[in-house]
């Protein structure tokens, strides 16, 4: 077994929920490591009371890099995540996913020599106006080992000749989804009805719902489509539909229930007891297809960087036109959806990820 010190990096609740299983992973097996939280989207209390829900230690190191412009936050976390792991005497540096922190982390390792791990390496939406797509890809050519969650991933590595060793380990959110669900089971609790026939909805890109053309379109579609939608709406979000006069529209749709913000195990919840799920989210894209999920995603985008759960049915990119949402939903409403096996793995990713760290 290599004796390595691991900083295990994260800023924001997806990176938690992400690594919550290597975190798992690495006591169980005594690995010497710290959690250090960049603070990018929580304050310290909240993140906090976080980790506790999912049954974690507290964050060794939590750096309050809070928010500001791209290059200030990017920047921010650079100069902290930099004294942290010469504080903390790291030898291997994990990061997860596409934000800033992300970026930052593998920046700040690389150019201190230290080994640089990427989980959830080899993902891409080929979609410029994002920033995650700069920050994924310029983690994956500073790191030294890759952990592609699929087969898709690593050709796409391969294709872009990065230097680091590429390890298809499957993602380590399907190993999260079984284990955080049974949490969720125990403790989770809604604080409003839910229907038994729902559909559960997601939508706060920026690209969406700061679009008053969007917004219109979407109020549209959710008018024509007949079961009940639950839809946890961001502030930011909400602001939006009221800036551009359409807030009042959205509450007025029949069946449209309009919840704040739902902590992740309450989510997960909602996902297990929907019919199906649209979103523009990323990252739920890959948690409908866990096996203890298994639900129809309707993508409320032009694009999607996980390939893999369109091929096996999970997921259609609908875009953003009424039309093309209100005919895709009613069309699986007359189908025998019968869903397939998880394209993301079989829930040991994190086992894998800690075998390629130990040399096992």
């Amino acid at each position: 077994m290599n004796r390595v010190k691991v900083a295990v990096v994260l800023g924001t609740r997806p990176e938690i929920i992400k690594m919550s299983p290597l975190i798992r992973e690495f006591k169980k097996r005594g690995v010497d490591h710290d959690v250090v939280h960049s603070g990018q989207h929580y304050d310290d209390n909240v993140s906090n009371i976080f980790f506790r829900e999912l049954e974690l230690e507290e964050p060794e190191l939590y750096l309050g890099v809070g928010s500001g412009s791209q290059g200030e936050q990017t920047g921010e976390a650079l100069m902290k995540l930099e004294k942290a792991f010469k504080d903390l005497d790291t030898d291997l540096v994990l990061v997860q996913g596409d934000t800033n922190t992300v970026l930052a982390g593998a920046l700040a390792a690389v150019k201190m020599g230290l080994t640089v791990g990427h989980i959830e390496a080899g993902l891409r939406s080929y979609d410029y106006r994002m920033p995650e797509e700069y920050n994924r890809r310029l983690a994956d050519h500073s790191s030294h080992l890759l952990f592609a969650p699929t087969e898709v991933n690593r050709r796409i590595l391969e294709s872009e000749d990065v230097w680091g060793e590429i390890h298809v380990t499957g993602n380590t959110v399907i190993d999260a989804c079984i284990q955080n669900l049974a949490i969720a089971e125990k403790k989770a609790e809604l604080d409003f009805e839910v229907p038994e026939e729902f559909i559960l909805l997601t939508a706060h890109r920026a690209e969406n719902v700061d679009d008053p053309e969007v917004q219109e379109n979407f109020i549209e579609a959710f008018k024509k489509i007949e079961l009940p939608i639950i839809y946890p709406i961001h502030p930011r979000a909400e602001e939006m539909f009221k800036i551009h006069g359409n807030l009042k529209m959205l509450k007025e749709i029949d069946g449209m229930k309009l919840v704040p913000p739902q902590g992740y195990l309450e989510f997960l919840l909602l996902m297990k007891k929907s019919e199906l799920i649209m979103t523009d989210s990323g990252g739920i894209q890959e948690e409908a297809t866990a096996p203890n999920i298994r639900k129809k995603v309707f993508v409320l985008r032009d694009s999607t960087e996980r390939p893999e759960a369109v091929d096996a049915g999970y997921c259609t990119v609908v875009g953003t036109d009424s039309d093309d949402i209100i005919d895709s939903v009613k069309n699986f409403q007359k189908e025998d959806w019968k869903p397939k096996e998880c394209p993301y793995g079989d829930g040991k990713a994190a086992e894998r990820i800690v075998d390629v760290i130990i040399g096992e």
